[in-house]
């Protein structure tokens, strides 16, 4: 009889993922533990765990003695120690692109919300007001789009923009000349990226180089009337910069799906804003997205269940070495 892995997912995942696997997997999720932690207590008996955002720390990965495979729900790996999963030999992958179209929907829809002024609109429509001259917006057509990190997420980003008529730049020093569309202008100067654009979108990973990258001076060169807008990795904008460049009116307006601490304080600053849209994480969460997501990660633990390397490892010489 074929060996039954048992895997661990997340609280919230489509069952079509842990559907396709059953033939060999009994998989248990967080939510039937008492919380999160509780299941990271239980992870020595796990085979492979599919992640979202729970953390899967070296100390975790040290308890992990049947571990085999990472697989994440989603792209973003910050919140799992690649280098002791390494060290174990344990297969750390992802799923790329899977949700791409549903965040670079979101990152379009805050800045479309951001111009029209919905925010403050609805709260004046939800209070009485009928005052169409106070909410007069701005089209995006003609604008220029800045899009830091030239990733999936950009990619189908800089579509939906061309598609209303916008102009792209993008700023992405790891992306080759050739791999970036001729309708897309690079740029090597990462201030200039803010200077030349209308709105700023990022799309870069969370890594010791981008941590708070966007400060003051990125946000300055945006402008008055400039945007930004994250959907990538809170910590990416220095928030103390962001609350005094728009308290400043040096910057327009932000469209927030990931902040510094999430969830974010009750009383955070940002909050009473409106010239912010928030949103709580949610860039890449619609039903297909969800799908998508689910499927590519019960497939990753599949393939390495049946001995291979799913093309998304991040760690394959270390794993593939160990392997030797």
């Amino acid at each position: 009889m074929a060996e039954t892995w048992n895997v661990l997912v997340p609280r919230q995942i489509d069952p079509s993922g842990p559907e396709s696997i059953a033939d060999f997997a009994a998989c248990t999720g967080m939510d039937e533990y008492d919380s999160v932690d509780a299941a990271l207590d239980d992870i020595d008996r796990y085979d492979a765990v599919v992640v979202r955002v729970a953390e899967l720390d070296a100390a975790v990965i040290d308890r992990a003695d049947r571990l085999r495979v990472i697989a994440k729900h989603g792209a973003g790996l910050d919140n799992v120690d690649i280098e002791a999963a390494s060290e174990r030999g344990i297969v750390v992958c992802n799923t790329p692109g899977a949700n791409s179209r549903s965040v670079a929907e979101h990152a379009l829809s805050l800045l479309f919300a951001l111009r029209r002024n919905h925010r403050a609109a609805d709260q004046h429509v939800r209070g009485g007001g009928w005052d169409r001259g106070a909410y007069t917006g701005r089209e995006l057509t003609g604008n220029t789009l800045g899009l830091f990190g030239f990733g999936a997420i950009a990619r189908e980003t800089s579509d939906l923009a061309h598609g209303i008529g916008q102009d792209v730049l993008m700023y992405d020093p790891y992306v080759p000349d050739d791999d970036v569309p001729t309708r897309v202008e690079r740029v090597t100067d990462f201030r200039e990226l803010f200077a030349r654009s209308d709105a700023v979108s990022i799309h870069a990973p969370l890594t010791p180089e981008t941590r708070h990258v966007v400060s003051t001076d990125e946000l300055t060169a945006l402008g008055e009337r400039g945007v930004l807008i994250n959907t990538a990795r809170g910590p990416i904008v220095d928030e103390e910069a962001l609350l005094e460049a728009l308290d400043s009116g040096a910057l327009g307006g932000a469209g927030l799906d990931t902040f510094e601490e999430e969830p974010p304080a009750e009383d955070h600053p940002l909050f009473g804003r409106d010239d912010v849209l928030l949103t709580p994480h949610v860039g890449g969460v619609t039903e297909e997205a969800l799908a998508r997501m689910s499927q590519r990660a019960a497939a990753n633990v599949r393939t390495v269940y049946e001995g291979g390397v799913p093309p998304s490892t991040v760690n394959r010489d270390a794993v593939e070495d160990d392997a030797e």
